[in-house]
């Protein structure tokens, strides 16, 4: 009795599991997801037609404001508020953050003569510029 009520369960289980992956659902799935027209909804509107003249009509670019103000850009990490409603970011006082944080380095990386040759790091940034470098020798053949 306990074996019966195990493989019904069981069952019970994977019919739960695979009932919303019938056909029709993929096809009600499919056209939920539908572009507009065109790929990616480009193509639309015939060109020549409308407003816009011969090309259709023209996108306007959106100009984002610009933070002025020296002492909100000194206190806070202007633009990294994603929300419609809330405030960027206060930045907190140097030490509060890890000592690792100061040691990265920003510039370009270090040549291949700077590197020690016994590190992983040296062997592939060899690689990669020999790749690089043959990469370009082989554009520059002629065929």
């Amino acid at each position: 009795m306990a074996a019966i009520s195990c493989v019904a369960r069981q069952f019970t289980c994977a019919k739960l599991l695979f009932r919303n992956s019938t056909p029709w659902n993929f096809q009600r799935i499919a056209e939920y997801a539908k572009p507009t027209g065109g790929v990616g909804g480009l193509g639309a509107k015939k060109a020549g037609k409308g407003a816009g003249g011969k090309l259709g009509s023209v996108v306007q670019k959106i100009v984002l404001p610009v933070e002025t103000d020296p002492v909100k850009l000194v206190n806070y990490v202007c633009g990294s508020n994603i929300l419609k409603e809330g405030k960027d970011v206060e930045l907190k006082p140097d030490s509060e953050y890890p000592d690792w944080l100061w040691s990265i380095r920003l510039g370009n990386p270090p040549a291949l003569e700077d590197m020690d040759p016994n590190t992983l790091q040296y062997w592939r940034r060899l690689r990669k510029l020999s790749l690089r470098r043959q990469s370009k020798l082989m554009s520059l053949r002629k065929y």
